[in-house]
């Protein structure tokens, strides 16, 4: 099968793109075209993809054209943003919209009889479950992922300023909305926090291994349980979470629910700190059930499959599209 996978506003290291559906796509055999914003990220596509490099939030003719150089001889069409739809080539292969935005349902539906529609109900978010992670210290707290002010970057910085008297770091890991960037840089500045910008994902879960923590603070804006949370518990860290991830965190045993309250985030910071046995114990109860449910590898073939299945290569069927459920990165 030759699949054309494409975005202009993920960075190309993406890790639900290219570590986990283009990376499985490849390891079955297939061949990838990957179009993506590479020159503006500065990043030079993986060994054994045709790379198509497209502006980023690439104007409808510009994206349009980059798509048709993409689709040539391809099999399947996989979109990673709404907007592509509105910019499809005339002649193309079946589309499948990956759903990377929260769209209302009445769009998903719209999308869904004319294409098909990814949602984490057919494809899950996951993560790679490390084999053996070091037990979580006691000297940092991590936060992976983007950051902006939905996701408690007001909140971790004043965070990091009450950490600093008792000894422990924040390091984040992430890049940032441009109207955060200036608090974020004042705070290293002035040596609050270690803000590393963006840094792909492989990397950025070796960096979180032995943290005392991994934060997840979204604010109730944010609908859906942030992907972070399965990071830290593929790693064993114990998870600090407001309620918009509480119900991975409570199945697991695994951490912590808290408001988006600097306190009360400062206070669960320092009980785990307290309490080495409680962090190992959090973390090894995360770990067995990232293993169990959330480990990409175990869901890779799925998705190999059904992406055959929607190029028509396959007998296979897929399963209906559950509509109105979206996902949130």
């Amino acid at each position: 099968m030759r699949a054309c996978v494409a975005t202009t506003v993920h960075h190309p290291e993406d890790a639900r793109i290219m570590h986990r559906q283009i990376r499985a796509l490849l390891d079955a055999g297939h061949e990838v075209t990957y179009v993506a914003p590479f020159t503006y990220f500065n990043v030079t596509p993986a060994m054994g993809l045709a790379a198509v490099d497209v502006a980023y939030h690439a104007s409808s003719g510009r994206a349009r054209a980059a798509l048709r150089r993409g689709v040539q001889d391809a099999d399947l069409l996989l979109v990673h943003e709404h907007r592509l739809l509105r910019t499809l080539p005339h002649r193309r292969p079946p589309v499948v919209w990956d759903v990377r935005e929260q769209v209302a349902p009445a769009l998903l539906a719209r999308a869904g009889r004319r294409h098909r529609v990814i949602t984490p109900a057919v494809v899950p978010e996951a993560t790679q479950v490390s084999a053996g992670p070091p037990p979580p210290g006691d000297t940092r707290v991590v936060h992976i992922g983007r950051l902006s002010a939905e996701r408690g970057v007001t909140e971790l910085i004043g965070l990091a300023e009450r950490l600093v008297p008792h000894g422990i770091r924040l390091d984040l890991i992430g890049s940032a909305a441009r109207d955060v960037r200036p608090l974020l840089r004042d705070a290293q500045r002035v040596g609050l926090l270690d803000w590393y910008g963006y840094v792909p994902n492989r990397h950025a879960l070796r960096m979180a291994g032995g943290a005392l923590a991994g934060l997840s603070l979204a604010a109730g804006t944010v609908p859906a349980p942030p992907t972070k949370i399965m990071d830290y518990m593929g790693r064993g860290l114990p998870v600090i979470t407001t309620p918009q991830g509480a119900a991975l965190v409570e199945r697991a045993g695994c951490g912590l629910v808290v408001p988006l309250d600097v306190d009360a985030v400062l206070n669960a910071v320092l009980d785990l700190k307290e309490s080495p046995a409680r962090r190992l114990k959090l973390g090894a109860l995360g770990h067995a059930e990232a293993r169990l449910r959330h480990h990409w590898p175990d869901h890779a073939q799925d998705f190999v499959r059904r992406a055959e299945s929607w190029a028509g290569l396959t007998a296979h069927a897929p399963a209906p599209v559950p509509v109105g459920h979206s996902h949130h990165t």
